[in-house]
């Protein structure tokens, strides 16, 4: 006899790795064996997440991972970490109401593998038996944003090399979230690309823009020859998309955003509406326990709400953050590492400054990271990794190595405690000298002067009136530069750094620290105050 609701005659085997398909599983009868009999079941929903499949890796100690996902309301499910078919770990829960989703938290693992994670759902007399292998345990990083971030490994320089490069990260494993968008938030993705992967040179260079991220994959592989321990990747990333479609309505009210719709800019190309990729693409992988998370993205925002950027991406941060340890049971730190890149340069028509006031804003108007505003952050400058020839527009440079090598510094520092610079010299006081024409600005590194160049201005008012003339460089030490500001007839009012679209070519701006080959970052600073002092002070 098969019970009702069965459809009859399909052998398969008991246990089938974990299939992200909802609606369609496998069941057997209580006290078969591996060799038992399994129907297909369309009535019972008992699945993993859609993220938790073969491959994976999960977070590693001191944090416990989350493992979880659907089955039948007031079933018991048993999560079992098995490795070379010794039981690890048991874990038992049972399937709650109107959610039909069940949730354990793994016991904090060393890193390492492979494991097996095997889940059974037990349901009156029938039970439901779900299993993944090659589970590693390391550090689980979330790489999101616009195109930047989409690139694949085939788009950038070298492609061919960094195909061929992945012998050696077998335990760097990738994952790609399909582009979709929604109305409201998802408790699962809907659609996945690439699930969970050893690198390839097909699964890294897909195509253009379809998954594996570039800069995801680059700084992963950095971070593996670092810590010599696995690494999860997910990608998900959508180009053209401003910070909004990111951003929960929640975040966005705190920055006042509107919540109607806003005009299409030519710099967005891809969904803009509020939330919609928050609700899609980043709500649905909130309980999965993460190490940290990186970001690329700020060139559809210079039209859209670019003035408020230095509201919505700190609020975007601190969202995220929350929504990640909440939906983790507390596993994902609560401040959590949160990195992410600098806009670099484009050939723009026009001589404005969207780009520059967009690269402010993405450090909260502070001009480095972390800050008061933007706690355990880290930034990678990329204003002199321009691209005159690429083949898929200024806009999207093609050294994404150096993007990730910037990117792994700065993880190293705030994620893992490393005494080294993972941020170029930024003045900490400046002085005017009035009666000589100077102004000196002493840094808090050393400094390395590629160049001399007209790439800082001075802000000169008269008869209630401003205007920024060039202030050449002059003199300078091991810490300090002097600007000749003599052309500043009126009131030097405030001083700007790289304040342009196209700052410098390629790796030649005229400052970085010497030993790092970290460029300086942009910086507007106002002279408000005489007394010397640091940025946080001096800057609107």
């Amino acid at each position: 006899m098969v019970a009702p609701g069965f459809i009859v005659g399909l052998v398969l085997p008991l246990i089938l790795p974990a299939d992200t398909s909802a609606g369609w599983t496998l069941s057997h009868n209580r006290g078969e064996p591996e060799d038992g009999i399994c129907v297909l079941t369309q009535n019972v929903r008992f699945r993993f997440a859609s993220y938790i499949n073969n491959y994976m890796v999960l977070q590693k100690e001191p944090a416990g991972a989350v493992i979880w996902g659907y089955g039948i309301f007031g079933a018991t499910v048993t999560v079992t970490l098995c490795q070379d078919k010794e039981t690890i770990m048991e874990k038992v829960t049972s399937v709650k109401a109107h959610s039909n989703s069940w949730m354990v938290v793994l016991d904090p693992t060393k890193p390492g593998g492979p494991y097996e994670v095997m889940a059974q759902q037990t349901f009156g007399r029938t039970n439901f038996t779900l299993r993944v292998h090659d589970v590693l345990f390391g550090d689980v990083w979330l790489c999101s944003g616009q195109s930047n971030m989409q690139m694949t490994v085939s788009q950038i320089f070298n492609a061919t090399r960094e195909l061929s490069n992945t012998a050696a990260y077998q335990s760097v494993r990738i994952f790609s979230v399909s582009l979709t968008e929604a109305e409201q938030e998802l408790e699962d993705l809907a659609k996945v690309d690439l699930q969970w992967s050893k690198p390839t040179s097909e699964n890294l260079g897909h195509g253009v823009f379809k998954y594996m991220s570039a800069v995801c994959w680059l700084f992963g592989r950095n971070l593996y020859d670092t810590l010599h321990y696995p690494i999860g990747l997910i990608s998900s990333s959508w180009g053209g998309t401003p910070i909004e479609a990111w951003s929960s309505g929640r975040s966005l009210k705190t920055c006042g955003v509107p919540t109607r719709g806003f005009a299409q800019s030519d710099s967005v190309t891809g969904p803009s509406k509020n939330s919609v990729l928050w609700n899609a693409m980043i709500h649905p992988l909130h309980n999965m326990t993460l190490k940290g998370m990186i970001w690329y993205q700020g060139e559809s925002n210079i039209n859209v709400n670019r003035d408020l950027y230095n509201c919505t991406f700190p609020a975007l941060i601190e969202d995220w953050r929350q929504a990640f340890h909440r939906g983790s049971q507390g596993q994902t730190e609560r401040f959590f590492p949160f990195g992410f890149v600098q806009l670099s340069s484009y050939l723009s028509a026009t001589s404005d400054d969207k780009f520059p006031q967009i690269r402010w804003h993405q450090t909260a108007d502070f001009g480095y990271v972390p800050n008061v505003r933007m706690p355990n952050t880290f930034m990678a400058v990329a204003m002199d990794l321009c691209d005159r020839t690429s083949p898929y527009g200024s806009i999207h440079p093609r050294d994404k190595q150096t993007v990730a090598y910037r990117l792994h510094l700065g993880a190293r520092a705030v994620a893992y405690g490393e005494k080294l610079i993972f941020q170029g010299p930024l003045p900490e006081k400046m002085e005017l000298l009035a009666d000589r024409g100077l102004l000196n600005l002493t840094y808090s590194q050393q400094i390395q002067v590629k160049k001399q160049d007209k790439i800082f201005e001075i802000s000169c008012c008269s008869d209630r009136q401003c205007k920024w003339l060039p202030a050449p460089m002059g003199t300078f030490s091991a810490q300090t530069l002097a600007l000749n500001v003599s052309s500043c007839h009126g009131t030097p009012a405030a001083v700007r750094y790289a304040w342009t679209t196209w700052p410098c070519e390629y790796k030649r701006c005229p400052l970085y620290h010497p030993s790092s080959t970290l460029p300086a970052p942009p910086f507007i600073a106002f002279m408000t105050d005489q007394i010397p002092g640091d940025l946080s002070k001096l800057a609107k």
